[in-house]
């Protein structure tokens, strides 16, 4: 689904874990009210800062219907967690034994639309010639296996990270937020299929932002969020556009080793 396609910002937001919600066909995937509520079903909060910045920032927004559970949009479909057995400490019993048919069955009703919607957005935008920084949107729990992150705001890029450490140094100057580069996650662990399916080929900027969900769990928190980030990455986008604009060795940006 996309929210507001010919919005004429800058920016485009993908929030792939945006839903928890499980079509009846799939009776619960077998699980019960506190798992299909729990993190592993969705990015809690994520779409409410997604939308909230998609204001902001005068944005579209292409955004999940389905939880992660029936269909991970940030996975490719050979992936064994684009439709997990396990999840976590979770065992989701709808996902056990399934086979290529039901595999391809739940790719061409959740992945190739989602994936083409945000294709066929991006495309329309570029043949326009409007600038498209692509910006996806999540959220991470405070404990993972029991460990507890430190960690607020992660910055993840794909193959090139130019605007992801724009972002990074701007946020660790202008907020009291702990954000760090390639945490909790990175590429390496397979998050940023989207950005690598869409943004990387194409040659755009992007970013992944992941907020740490305790910081989202009400609406305040959410919008107060969004009022923090929305004008770091206005700024990042300004500091890479002055950095080009800079005659060579003209001491443009710098930027700073990975965290």
């Amino acid at each position: 689904m996309i929210d507001t396609p010919e919005a004429p910002g800058p920016f485009v937001l993908v929030c792939e874990h945006a839903a928890a919600h499980i079509p009846a066909a799939f009776e619960d995937l077998g699980l019960n009210p506190i798992a299909r509520r729990a993190h592993v079903a969705w990015d809690p909060g994520a779409l409410a800062l997604a939308q909230a910045l998609a204001t902001r920032l005068a944005a579209p927004l292409v955004r999940a219907g389905v939880s992660r559970l029936v269909y991970d949009l940030n996975r490719p479909p050979q992936a064994p967690a684009a439709m997990p057995a396990t999840s976590e400490i979770f065992d989701i019993p709808g996902n056990a034994d399934l086979t290529p048919e039901d595999r391809l069955a739940r790719t061409e009703a959740f992945y190739l639309p989602f994936h083409a919607a945000l294709r066929g957005l991006l495309a329309r935008r570029l043949a326009r010639g409007m600038p498209t920084i692509l910006v996806t949107v999540h959220s991470f729990t405070p404990v993972w296996f029991g460990t507890r992150r430190a960690v607020e705001l992660g910055v993840i890029h794909d193959a090139q990270d130019r605007f992801a450490r724009a972002v990074a140094e701007t946020a660790r100057a202008a907020t009291d937020l702990d954000v760090r580069m390639n945490e909790p996650y990175c590429a390496a662990d397979g998050v940023t299929h989207t950005l690598a399916l869409h943004a990387t080929p194409l040659g755009l900027d992007h970013v992944m932002l992941e907020v740490r969900n305790d910081l989202l769990e009400t609406g305040p928190a959410q919008t107060g969020m969004a009022d923090c980030l929305a004008p770091v990455l206005q700024a990042a986008r300004r500091r890479l556009e002055e950095a080009e604009a800079a005659p060579a060795g003209g001491g443009g940006a710098t930027t700073e080793g990975a965290a």
